[in-house]
């Protein structure tokens, strides 16, 4: 079973995600992660999907998504052509002497601390899932209260694959 990465862009219509992850549901393919926001230009919206599967499998996930109508591009973020993160929150039971251990380790992991309380804190940690994961199983032991993830978005790097579009909204490569 391998992970793929894909970045789908998508007319910025009612709709349009609930029409992807239908595509998904119909033909019984798993989403491991979902995310999505507008871009630069507010008639589009990108979507990066996370999704599992033999090659078989992917490769009819991409070519159903490619069959959408909003669907205007499709890229597979590879590791080492590609930059993800995800982002989460996380909510750790801390009383007053387990707080300064805490606020170690979210330093070694460059995360943020966003709330403090008399029982807890709650951290911000931005990176690739492995880092994400390495953080939490070293928290864990204190106790994990909450916890919410955005799931993993990303960009492929350098020009190559950019795609803007024109005045006419005509999609044009670089």
């Amino acid at each position: 079973m391998r992970r793929q990465v894909l970045s789908l862009l998508v007319e910025n219509n009612p709709g349009v995600t609930s029409h992807i992850s239908g595509l998904f549901s119909r033909r019984g393919y798993n989403i491991d992660s979902f995310s999505s926001g507008v871009t630069a230009d507010p008639r589009y919206t990108r979507i990066t999907i996370v999704a599992s599967g033999d090659e078989q499998i992917l490769e009819q996930i991409e070519k159903q998504l490619a069959k959408l109508e909003d669907v205007v591009d499709i890229k597979k973020l590879e590791p080492g052509s590609s930059v993800t993160r995800e982002l989460i929150l996380v909510k750790i039971r801390a009383k007053d002497v387990e707080r300064q251990p805490i606020i170690s380790v979210t330093e070694i992991f460059h995360g943020k601390l966003v709330d403090v309380t008399h029982d807890s804190m709650v951290v911000e940690l931005t990176g690739q899932q492995e880092k994400l994961d390495a953080f939490l199983d070293l928290v864990e032991g204190y106790g994990i209260l909450e916890l919410a993830r955005t799931g993993i978005t990303g960009l492929s790097r350098g020009c190559a694959d950019v795609k803007i579009f024109d005045e006419n909204g005509h999609l044009q490569s670089l």
